[in-house]
């Protein structure tokens, strides 16, 4: 099935103005927990007061533009280091611009189209708060290969300096995307859920009417970066904590809000639905997978998980071999002793990216000796957990 969008091609920017980007804008290629990221295209309109892309120094470049062509982009890919085909889970565009966007979907699905020729299984996410139209729908249920899965995000926030994109947007993409899902599967990207901003019983509620229109629903917090606490108080925006951190930010208050809002008696089986913490344990559901990202050996993780899910991923469960994992984490540049716990392994002086290629690898945590997860804090930021290692304060 050939695209049916016909329009100019987004041009691509000059050597001398990509040179002039910040470095890590002008890298194409990124690995983050969730997938190895491709991010060929940069701007957006959007003008989300929390974007990521205050971090990167673009967000007033409002005006989409390719870094290279799309051919390029996927030769970068599958040719990058970490790359394994049909395991390696992959990010579109998702970092410096909406995909679906008019000008930067045509692109999305050329780069899709030419991954799924290649026969690729991997899994990959593309994630929105744009518009999705039953025509859109029939292009990703065309891909025969991949295993795609669209993120929605919807945040219900109601403040238009903040979130100045109609949440109802994101709503209805959400609902034709699921309507029409045949080959891909859709979630609810349930973020940035932010304490007195959006998560009154009626913004609970919503997400949960929301809910059902979604293969699963993933939630989490606030990225609060300098960057975007200095935006905020420039612009007079409300600042919703007093620090800023490195991982995300939701409190023990608010995650009990939602939990509570979400667990429901009728399924004694599944007590809070298809609802996750975390991006690849949504992701591996909705496609009837064991999560990729080794999650079940945080066990506070999968207390919410439907039993159904966790058969899933306690068969696949397997601790890898200290010998192995050591050999391939010392090519990697690992310092110091390398130990599996049965959480997850444990290495120093490796940066997120080869921890990722390891963790994907193996199917199992991979963790930084120096930046530990927390029980029950699930690798977010200390702010709003009264109790240093995440279990209730007495």
């Amino acid at each position: 099935m050939s695209e049916p969008y016909q329009q100019r091609p987004l041009p691509i920017l000059p050597t001398e103005r990509i040179g002039e980007l910040k470095p890590a804008l002008a890298e194409v290629i990124e690995y983050r927990k969730s997938g190895l990221s491709l991010n060929w295209i940069i701007g957006c309109p959007l003008d989300c007061g929390y974007c990521i892309r205050h971090t990167f120094d673009n967000f007033e470049m409002k005006v989409p533009r390719r870094l290279m062509s799309d051919e390029a982009a996927v030769t970068a890919l599958v040719e990058h280091p970490y790359f394994r085909p049909h395991t390696t889970p992959l990010q579109l565009l998702n970092r410096a611009t909406d995909p679906m966007l008019p000008a930067v979907k045509p692109h999305l699905f050329t780069v899709l189209r030419h991954l799924d020729d290649r026969g690729l299984t991997n899994h990959v996410l593309v994630i929105t708060r744009w518009r999705v139209s039953p025509q859109d729908c029939a292009v990703l249920n065309s891909f025969k290969n991949l295993r795609l899965t669209v993120l929605v995000t919807h945040s219900g926030i109601d403040h238009e300096a903040i979130e100045p994109v109609d949440s109802q947007i994101a709503a209805e993409s959400l609902r034709t995307l699921y309507e029409h899902a045949e080959r891909y599967r859709t979630i609810l990207y349930w973020r940035p859920v932010v304490p007195g901003l959006n998560d009154s019983d009626a913004h609970l509620e919503r997400a949960r009417e929301l809910s059902r229109h979604a293969h699963a629903t993933v939630f989490t917090g606030l990225f609060f970066r300098q960057e975007i606490a200095a935006y905020y108080q420039a612009h007079g925006l409300p600042v919703p904590y007093e620090d800023t951190a490195r991982r995300k930010i939701l409190p023990e208050v608010a995650e009990g809000r939602v939990l509570d809002a979400f667990r429901s008696l009728e399924d004694v089986s599944a007590p809070w639905g298809a609802l996750f913490r975390k991006t690849s344990c949504g992701v591996a559901y909705a496609h009837g997978e064991a999560d990729y990202n080794g999650h079940y050996g945080v066990r506070e993780l999968c207390d919410i998980c439907p039993e159904k899910q966790l058969a899933l991923c306690h068969a696949a469960w397997d601790k890898p071999d200290l010998a192995d994992v050591t050999e391939s984490a010392r090519a990697l540049g690992t310092t110091g002793p390398v130990e599996i716990t049965d959480r997850a392994i444990i290495v120093e002086g490796l940066d997120e990216p080869p921890r990722y290629y390891l963790q994907h690898g193996y199917g199992y945590q991979c963790h930084d000796r120096e930046k530990p997860h927390h029980y029950r804090r699930h690798g977010r930021a200390p702010i709003g957990w009264p109790a240093e290692n995440g279990t209730p304060a007495p």
